[in-house]
């Protein structure tokens, strides 16, 4: 098997003199002098959502609060059998909720689950609430 080069087709070159007549680019850009970017950006309501900034971490007056462990600031003890202690870790259909959104630390989050679980073996709580 030998490998041939082919002839190159002036035809097929995509930079011809008409292409580059009809619309002309700017060096730094792609797009042709004179066309500009849609008045408000490319998104149907305008340049950015309501509130001006991209993202949700920095509100009003700095950065938002930290959360604290409850188990943690309080010396709560995690136990399967405090069931209105382990209802406020559930959403309302039986789901755990994360400790991201709970502000529970690591290590209290891995006895929560467990507490969680072993009540709804016995019972105490919820799998799913239809």
């Amino acid at each position: 098997m030998s490998f041939e080069k082919k002839p190159e087709n002036s035809q097929s070159q995509a930079s011809s003199p008409a292409q580059s007549a009809a619309a002309p680019r700017s060096e730094s850009g792609s797009r042709p002098e004179g066309a500009s970017r849609p008045e408000g950006g490319y998104r149907p309501g305008g340049s950015r959502p309501e509130g001006g900034r991209p993202g949700g971490r920095f509100k009003r007056g700095g950065p938002s609060r930290r959360k604290v462990c409850r188990f943690c600031a309080d010396k709560i003890e995690i136990d399967y059998k405090n069931v209105s202690l382990l209802r406020t870790f559930v959403t309302d259909r039986g789901k755990m909720l994360s400790g991201r959104a709970t502000g529970t630390c690591a290590g209290h989050q891995r006895q929560l689950d467990t507490a969680i679980k072993r009540a709804r073996m016995l019972a105490l709580l919820p799998f799913a609430v239809i």
